[in-house]
């Protein structure tokens, strides 16, 4: 385990260093991000171990501004000669970049007073060989459940602990630790009308957060069991449910399109839409970035301003753009303290689980699985293939696949009709299913 005081300490040291030599190289104002990351990952596979891989990584990256121009360069070596090297090579390439106005630190009054302890390191003291025992039972648990599971693509662990500090020249050095715990199944299920894979996984900051081995081996078999004689329907008009797991990935689109650097390429079919409806007025999407303990929590951004609670839809209503410092000079806006991304995005619920959605759509398609990339932020245009199952009278009928579904995000946020409370908590996006009054399937004739 990774000695968390005295590898921050050390980096500090490392960030002050690099600061100090950008100084003396003629840089104006400087930016340094320095990590350690450490741990390890195995996976098993038809009881025999496969894989055991042991990491520990340093980077640093460090950015300079020279006369309205920006310089970058990293590197694995954080000691002090190969820091000199990276904080010179950064100012050379600072004098031949073009001149922009909006490439400077963040002002000095927006860097974060204090930092907050979201309690996000739990070092998990699992030896290799616990680990090993652990997936080899949650794979035999998975394959015993159901005979038609003839196959498996094995069973893992991961645990890593990272300790990251960021340091400014307006005198700003901060960092703090962070672990991430994981445990999966991967399993392959025949009949006679073919084979299907799934697989299911638990992910937390903390281990005593992580479902059991028989929870993920449970979830994965009976997942890959469900999939069996799967088959295409017609193409059609249809309402549609995006299930918890991949529900997700719209809220993904809605961030890109509201993101600062979309909005002044004019890159996004929401461009100008702040303070107007793009979904109905039941809908509320916020961040809750220090959430103790949770995935997606941070005291502040990759540009050092602190993190703080926001609503980015509030009755229907865009209200917030997603922006770091440099995307909000360029739109002649404040930044909302993303830079690097959103923390904890929520979509509050409007109804219960995904039986109670099943029973409210009565006919269409539940989406369980996506495959490709489709989505068009320009346009809006959004295009995926699919895979998950087709509902009769309230209730799953029978699984389908290779399908495809249709249509543009701004009808799609439109026409949601409900959102449930069985929430994902695997993910830094939290959202239940959602149902769609309308897209297009397309499948077999």
């Amino acid at each position: 385990m990774l000695d968390i005081k005295k590898e921050l300490n050390q980096l500090k040291i490392t960030v002050e260093h690099a600061l100090k030599r950008a100084k003396q190289l003629g840089a104006e104002q400087a930016e340094v991000g320095a990590s350690v990351d450490e741990g390890y990952g195995l996976s098993v596979r038809l009881g025999d171990v496969e894989n055991v891989s042991f990491q520990r990584d340093k980077v640093i990256g460090i950015t300079v501004y020279m006369g309205g121009r920006k310089g970058s360069s990293s590197s694995s070596d954080i000691s002090p000669e190969a820091i000199n090297m990276a904080v010179e090579a950064a100012c050379n390439i600072a004098r031949f970049t073009s001149v922009d106005p909006c490439a400077r630190l963040i002002d000095a009054e927006l860097v974060a007073k204090q930092v907050l302890d979201l309690d996000l390191h739990h070092p998990w003291n699992i030896q290799p060989q616990e680990a090993i025992e652990l997936s080899l039972k949650c794979e035999a648990h998975a394959r015993a459940h159901d005979k038609r599971i003839t196959n498996s693509d094995g069973a893992g662990i991961s645990t890593q602990e990272t300790a990251s500090v960021y340091g400014n020249s307006h005198g700003f050095i901060a960092g703090y630790p962070t672990s991430k715990h994981f445990l999966q199944c991967a399993l392959i299920a025949s009949d006679a009308k073919g084979m299907q894979s799934d697989y299911w996984f638990t992910v937390a900051r903390d281990a005593k957060q992580l479902q059991t081995f028989e929870e993920v081996a449970n979830k994965a078999a009976t997942r890959v069991v469900s999939r069996l004689g799967a088959r295409h329907v017609q193409t059609q008009r249809t309402p549609v449910i995006y299930s918890a797991e991949v529900a997700s990935g719209l809220l993904g689109a809605l961030m890109g399109a509201i993101s600062g650097g979309a909005l002044y390429r004019k890159a996004t079919f929401l461009l100008d839409h702040l303070g107007k409806p793009i979904f109905p007025s039941f809908v509320h999407i916020h961040e809750q970035p220090h959430r103790p303990g949770a995935l997606g929590s941070a005291p502040f951004d990759s540009d050092g301003v602190a993190t703080w609670a926001k609503d980015f839809v509030q009755g229907g209503v865009l209200q917030n753009y997603v922006m770091g410092g440099y995307s909000s000079r360029k739109l002649g806006l404040k930044t909302t303290g993303n830079a690097g991304g959103v923390h904890n995005l929520t979509i509050e619920p409007t109804d219960k689980g995904l039986s109670s959605l099943l029973k409210k759509m009565q006919k269409g398609l539940l989406v369980t699985q996506t495959m490709g990339h489709g989505t068009n932020l320009v346009t809006g245009d959004y295009s995926t293939g699919v895979a998950g199952f087709w509902v009769e009278n309230g209730e799953i009928a029978y699984p389908v696949e290779e399908m495809t579904v249709a249509a543009n995000l701004r009808d799609m946020f439109k026409n949601l009709v409900a959102i449930g409370d069985d929430v994902d908590p695997r993910s830094s996006t939290h959202t239940g299913s959602w149902l769609l009054s309308e897209m297009t399937v397309a499948g077999g004739q």
